[in-house]
């Protein structure tokens, strides 16, 4: 084809002649590709499915069922929640996190604890009258239910004690019902299994944390 000049237009090197690919005997007589059977497919799907499944609660998220009261109000007895366990190989742990740590005091029975970060490494936390002090300044704790408290008390007293590092302290919410830092001290830092973020179960619970 010619312009309206009559010179013909240079050819588009992109462009191919399937006319001549199809008269190619070697194009003519490539198999056509193998199907995986439907089948070995499914298996394959489920395989990979589960895998990442294991993957992702082995490493990433896993689900923690909370047993006891020593979190009242903030979360119950049969919640379920879910932990974050790649949080602290992001950062450090922070003031207000609630965590998921391993039993540690050789007691194979026991499950695994949750409480709250309330001490960072160098310094001082004294608890003493239902008050938390860091570094000797009150620290304002809005998620203390007061009724809880009024009823159970607080639980013993905290003589200053200052968090060494690569550690932090924790008390359960409960302060009343709860066997924390108060009673095994400052917790290491690579006893910490993850981060409660969210609480998933029951559905009318569900709530950050």
């Amino acid at each position: 084809m010619t312009d309206d000049l009559g010179i013909d237009p240079p050819s588009d090197p992109t462009r191919v002649d399937t006319r001549v690919l199809l008269d190619d005997p070697a194009v003519a007589r490539r198999p056509p590709k193998k199907r995986m059977h439907p089948l070995v497919e499914w298996l394959v799907v489920v395989a990979v499915a589960i895998t990442s499944a294991l993957l992702v609660r082995a490493f990433v998220v896993q689900q923690f069922a909370v047993e006891g009261e020593s979190m009242l109000s903030t979360l119950q007895d049969g919640d379920r929640v879910l932990v974050n366990r790649l949080s602290y190989r992001l950062h450090d742990p922070r003031r207000g996190d609630v965590v998921v740590l391993k039993r540690f005091d050789g007691n194979a029975t026991e499950r695994d604890l949750i409480k709250r970060v309330i001490g960072l490494p160098g310094e001082t936390v004294e608890f003493r009258s239902c008050t938390v002090y860091i570094d000797d300044r009150p620290l304002t704790e809005p998620y203390i239910d007061p009724v809880v408290q009024e009823r159970d008390g607080c639980g013993s007293d905290q003589a200053p004690i200052t968090v060494p590092e690569d550690s932090v302290y924790v008390l359960g919410d409960h302060r009343g019902r709860s066997s924390d830092s108060r009673a095994f001290g400052p917790v290491a830092d690579e006893l910490l299994i993850g981060r409660a973020f969210v609480i998933i179960w029951p559905i009318g619970d569900w709530a950050w944390l």
